[in-house]
């Protein structure tokens, strides 16, 4: 078996030159635009403080909205066994539908709970 010697051109060279001044004018742009974005989000804390007041606004109506929406869906499970009229597929769709309303009212309820515990930690 013979090894045959490469034998790169003055062209490839070149190139092989100019691709390692693209790659590192590459680099030092992306450096300069992550660095401004850093400094901007570390430099401004109204705009963190509006983010976050913005994340508890929607959390709250979330749970405003949570809490009649599972009524209704409980109640209309209810119904819905109350009036089957002994057809077995309307109670089990009652059931199915009171059992997932009140899970996930349960699942909201819950992450509330996680999200106030991870907040008092950190804050």
């Amino acid at each position: 078996m013979k090894i045959q010697k490469i034998n790169i051109k003055k062209s490839n060279k070149t190139s092989l030159i100019y691709l390692y001044g693209l790659y590192i004018i590459l680099m030092f742009f992306i450096l300069i635009f992550s660095y401004s974005s850093m400094t901007f989000a570390l430099g401004d804390p109204k705009l963190i403080s509006t983010i976050n007041s913005a994340f508890k606004d929607i959390e709250s109506w979330i749970l405003k909205i949570a809490t009649p929406a599972a009524a209704v869906a409980v109640g209309t499970g209810v119904f819905m066994k109350k009036f089957s009229f002994g057809d077995e597929e309307k109670i089990r769709t009652g059931k199915k539908l009171i059992k997932g309303s009140l899970f996930s009212y349960a699942f909201i309820l819950a992450i509330d709970l996680i999200l106030s515990a991870i907040q008092s930690l950190v804050g």
